[in-house]
């Protein structure tokens, strides 16, 4: 994608402690290549710890702080995975809501590895075709998604890859996707 394809563009970035790193780190450098704002949002301030594969990572300040925050301001949402990080992020219904609101609008989601656990609290999964990292598949279907093993699957407004190694194809397809959400800021 040519630099400024995404100009102007605001895309929330929503984790807590325990995202996989390189699952943040490199789709939001791709976005920024791209030309969009990334703001990480989160329910815990005023700083949030990745995992880094086997090992707690880097520590990175969080932009806006989940309770200050609303979906109208933001164009996109981007949810890395990691265990700990979804799977917290899902018993948090502030969090939840702020991810619904992207898909009640009609907003771009893109969601890699367990991220789509919050996908799955939003109610977003059913009737969509979804991947995630493999021990999603039982989870995703029992909500009515249609699993696939793919690197990157886009269907009705929401990117979703697997995992770490599927990043390249991710944040491809998520530049692709979040191009067309130009003027979608303030939707009802």
């Amino acid at each position: 994608m040519a630099k400024g394809t995404l100009e102007g563009l605001n895309v929330a970035i929503l984790v807590t402690d325990g995202f996989e790193q390189v699952e943040l780190t490199e789709p939001r450098k791709a976005l920024g290549g791209a030309g969009a704002t990334t703001k990480i949002v989160s329910p815990k301030c005023p700083r949030v710890r990745a995992w880094n594969f086997t090992d707690w990572g880097i520590e990175l300040p969080v932009d806006v702080e989940l309770d200050q925050v609303k979906p109208e301001d933001f164009d996109a949402l981007l949810l890395p995975g990691g265990v700990i990080n979804p799977d917290s992020l899902r018993i948090e219904p502030k969090a939840v809501a702020f991810a619904k609101a992207f898909f009640d609008t009609g907003k771009p989601v893109a969601a890699i590895c367990h991220g789509p656990w919050t996908v799955i609290e939003t109610g977003a999964a059913r009737g969509r075709r979804m991947t995630s990292w493999p021990s999603l598949k039982t989870d995703l279907k029992n909500a009515g998604a249609d699993w696939v093993d793919q690197e990157a699957v886009v269907d009705k407004g929401l990117v979703t890859s697997r995992r770490p190694d599927d990043i390249p194809a991710f944040s491809r397809e998520t530049i692709k996707l979040f191009s067309g959400a130009r003027g979608r800021r303030h939707a009802a």
